[in-house]
C-alpha cells in the first residue's frame, strides 16, 4: 500500500527531498496536491518541519495564492551526481598543527635565543 501511495504523490521522489527543497516545490502545487502530501507525510515519516511547511502552503492556497509555474519534475540540485570530487590527487598535503597549538596538542614555549 505504501508503494501505491508513494507513486501517486505529486512530487517525484518526495521521500528523498530535503525540507529546504520542499518549500519551493510546494508552491507549484494545487491545494488538493498539498493536502495529499500532508496526509502522506503524517502517515509516514511525519518530520516535524514538513507538516508545518505544507500547512503554511495550504493556508496560502486557501487565502487565494495561485500555484507558481515551477515544474515539480525539474532538475533537483539536492540530488547530486554521487561521489566526492576529492581524490588523493586533489587532496592537500598533510601538515602539522598550527604554531599556537590545538586543544589536544598545546603549543610549546619557544626556546630562548640569546
Amino acid at each position: 500500500m505504501a508503494d501505491s501511495a508513494r507513486s501517486t504523490l505529486p512530487l517525484p521522489d518526495y521521500d528523498q527531498l530535503p525540507v529546504g527543497s520542499l518549500e519551493s516545490r510546494v508552491r507549484s502545487l494545487s491545494g488538493d496536491e498539498v493536502e495529499r502530501l500532508l496526509s502522506y507525510e503524517r502517515s509516514h515519516a511525519d518530520r516535524p518541519a514538513v507538516p508545518r511547511l505544507l500547512g503554511a502552503g495550504l493556508d496560502q492556497v486557501h487565502a487565494g495564492a495561485e500555484p507558481t509555474s515551477g515544474d515539480p519534475n525539474a532538475l533537483r540540485p539536492e540530488a547530486g551526481q554521487g561521489g566526492s570530487p576529492v581524490s588523493p590527487a586533489t587532496s592537500p598535503e598533510p601538515h602539522g598543527p598550527p604554531p599556537h597549538g590545538t586543544p589536544d596538542q598545546p603549543a610549546q614555549p619557544k626556546a630562548n635565543r640569546t
